[in-house]
């Protein structure tokens, strides 16, 4: 079939290449705008755009995708079908009426579970323990499409959002090419969502990133898990004089990775949430609503992320010095 492939992101990459490397004939790809990144703001490409060009492929970064000078263009390619993955913008039904054979999308969920922008961070947020890659045949709706292929796939209990999110792609590249094959050949029929079983999966902003300290020590291990790498959970580190003996000092922390503290080794009786228990060689304990988190890595304002043990060489952090939502002078 002649595939144009919509997409942007490192998690769209799979899925081109394994377009690119299959029977089918990859006639065009359909990006976002080079954007400016960094500290710097240089204006970078995004890694389909550089895939694309790196195989031949012709490649269009369109301000608008609605329009005709848009259309004429896809129109220009003649696709049988267009395959979508991440690619960042909402079809219109002009774009999904194009190619005979429908638009395709590689959504990180078992649809219906999670419909959105932000599926595989969702479900390391509500502690899941499998998730999965569905390819659909896209309509107007957000991720209501009729369901075509579907793979299961484990969530270990260390994962974040990265590694995941990497083991996902790889799968959704694979079906991708399945599921066009298979369509191709008239062996696969859609299948209807119940969309009385939808959960969603929205955008995550930066402030989604703060710890509530007050949830138990579960919710925030799941939740350091599913915003890494972005935005990253943090928190606001006070040290007081009057409890500690030192400067006062407060330090904004992103906590990359951090556990449940199963042992129960760590002193009885219950300390006010967001409270540093104990400061170890290689981690530091924090109570929480329920239970403790063992802190493993963080990285500091406007800093790399370091281990613990690194991080402590420069900073000192002391028991009973708090940690909160919020940047303030002292908690008392």
């Amino acid at each position: 079939m002649r595939v144009v492939f919509m997409g942007t992101p490192a998690f769209a990459v799979p899925s081109l290449e394994a377009l690119a490397n299959s029977d089918h004939e990859v006639v065009g790809v359909v990006t976002q705008p080079d954007r400016p990144k960094g500290r710097g703001q240089a204006v970078v490409a995004c890694p389909v755009k550089e895939l694309a060009l790196s195989k031949g492929l012709p490649v269009r970064q369109p301000d608008k995708i609605k329009g005709l000078e848009f259309l004429q263009q896809l129109s220009e390619w003649k696709p049988d079908i267009i395959a979508v993955t991440a690619f960042g913008r909402i079809l219109p039904k002009t774009i999904l009426d194009l190619p005979p054979m429908g638009c395709v999308n590689v959504h990180g969920s078992l649809l219906p579970a999670y419909r959105g922008a932000a599926p595989i961070q969702w479900a390391l947020i509500h502690g899941d323990t499998e998730t999965g890659i569905t390819t659909m045949l896209m309509d107007e709706g957000m991720d209501t499409g009729a369901v075509l292929l579907q793979q299961p796939i484990p969530i270990e209990p260390e994962d974040t959002t990265l590694e995941l999110g990497e083991r996902m792609a790889l799968a959704g590249g694979a079906l991708l090419v399945e599921t066009l094959t298979r369509l191709a050949a008239h062996t696969v029929v859609p299948r209807a969502q119940d969309h009385s079983r939808a959960t969603v999966a929205p955008l995550l902003k930066k402030e989604d990133g703060v710890i509530d300290w007050a949830q138990s020590a579960t919710e925030i291990a799941n939740r350091i898990r599913g915003l890494s790498p972005w935005p990253g959970s943090y928190t606001f580190h006070h040290a007081c004089p009057e409890r500690s003996g030192a400067e006062r000092r407060e330090q904004r922390l992103i906590i990359c990775k951090g556990r449940v503290d199963e042992k129960g080794g760590l002193a009885s009786g219950r300390q006010r949430p967001g409270t540093i228990l104990a400061v170890g060689p290689k981690s530091f304990w924090v109570e929480t609503g329920e239970g403790r988190i063992e802190v493993l890595e963080v990285q500091p304002a406007n800093k790399k992320r370091m281990s613990v043990e690194q991080f402590l060489l420069g900073y000192a952090l002391r028991a009973q010095e708090t940690l909160s939502p919020q940047p303030e002078s002292c908690v008392s």
